[in-house]
């Protein structure tokens, strides 16, 4: 608790003027929402988060002064979490079971995904094979760079791929999913009633399932407890039925348009040659993962009750959040990929270190760590 209570005192100070940079955020809220809005006029798959994602990134190619401070993910996490909870109904515990064959393939397909990828960085990029290993393994970009910082990998270029990853997946996933699935193209509003609409007990049922989430989290000690605690707390009450109310879809574009707009910024003081070339580069291993979700998801869908698009979904190489939002937008099973997301970072998470001993040795770590 006193750690949670010193997060937000920390929050807190860096809302301050001398820290936030206000303006900057300003520009790309601005950047960010015209591009949603032209990727509206254009109906043009979930447009809030895709729209804002590309004009942040043409921003930051471009050197414009955009920023997405740190200090306002946290908020947008916990209703992330408690929107991806919500979509726990009381029928998913039937159909665990059904889930085995999935999660099955989902162990080989993150094999075939770090195998095939770390040896396109090491052979292709020329990567050293630290930097290759961490870049290349299907984990969450921030458990990703802190690992291969502490091995003595290059972190600004695993933080780049992996940030490149989720850009190029989650731009050419939902026209994948499209073309497969018949899933109607556009969509400037998702599943779910106006604000306006909802109970005020739904909404203050939605934020308590929050704050009691990111007090869980703590206590449990969460590796993401801003987004797993919010999630969980969530799940519990939806799945015991004690409430069935779903985000309005303001809150999900919203959402989607402040994930676009951290995703894009993540470039922000790279020089637009290095970005240019990560780009390319994860152009080539994007084709990799994507290629091998497609083929995984085929063969899968043949052992299970499951159909490709979730499949898909629930495979492909794209943040939590951002698919699990992608699974909402698309009307389909929110929990299923959700959960199967949540184990392949978690399994990444307790395997890429001793993976990395085993076949690549202790390598140089950092003084002192």
């Amino acid at each position: 608790m006193r750690t949670l209570l010193s997060d937000f005192v920390e929050g807190l100070r860096g809302l301050h003027p001398a820290r936030f940079p206000y303006r900057r955020f300003a520009l790309a809220l601005l950047i960010g929402g015209l591009g949603g809005y032209l990727f509206v006029l254009g109906r043009l798959p979930l447009p809030w988060m895709l729209g804002s994602m590309v004009a942040c990134t043409a921003a930051a190619l471009l050197r414009w002064p955009v920023a997405a401070p740190s200090v306002i993910r946290p908020p947008m996490t916990m209703v992330i979490g408690v929107m991806l909870g919500a979509g726990f109904k009381p029928e998913v515990i039937a159909q665990l079971p059904n889930w085995l064959p999935t999660l099955a393939g989902l162990v080989l397909f993150m094999i075939a995904c770090a195998l095939a990828c770390v040896a396109y960085f090491r052979k292709v990029a020329g990567f050293d094979p630290i930097t290759a290993f961490f870049a290349g393994m299907p984990g969450g970009l921030i458990e990703m760079v802190t690992l291969g910082e502490e091995k003595g990998g290059d972190a600004r270029i695993i933080a780049l791929i992996h940030s490149a990853r989720i850009l190029l997946v989650v731009m050419t996933l939902p026209f994948i999913v499209q073309w497969i699935g018949g899933v109607p193209i556009g969509g400037n509003r998702v599943a779910g009633p106006s604000v306006f609409a909802t109970p005020l007990l739904a909404e203050l049922v939605l934020l308590a399932c929050g704050i009691a989430g990111i007090v869980l989290g703590e206590w449990l000690r969460l590796p993401a407890k801003f987004l797993l605690g919010p999630m969980i707390v969530s799940a519990i009450v939806h799945v015991s039925g004690l409430s069935d109310s779903v985000p309005p879809f303001e809150i999900v574009n919203a959402a989607q348009l402040i994930l676009g707009i951290t995703i894009g910024c993540r470039f922000v003081g790279t020089a637009p040659r290095t970005i240019l070339r990560v780009l390319a580069l994860s152009a080539g291993s994007t084709v990799i993962l994507l290629s091998l979700t497609l083929a995984f998801a085929w063969l899968v869908a043949k052992v299970s009750v499951h159909g490709h698009v979730p499949l898909i979904l629930a495979y492909s190489p794209g943040g939590l959040a951002e698919m699990s939002l992608i699974a909402l937008a698309l009307h389909t099973e929110v929990a299923f990929v959700a959960a199967h997301h949540i184990i392949r970072v978690f399994l990444v998470m307790i395997s890429a270190g001793p993976l990395f001993g085993l076949l690549i040795g202790r390598g140089p770590s950092k003084p002192g760590s």
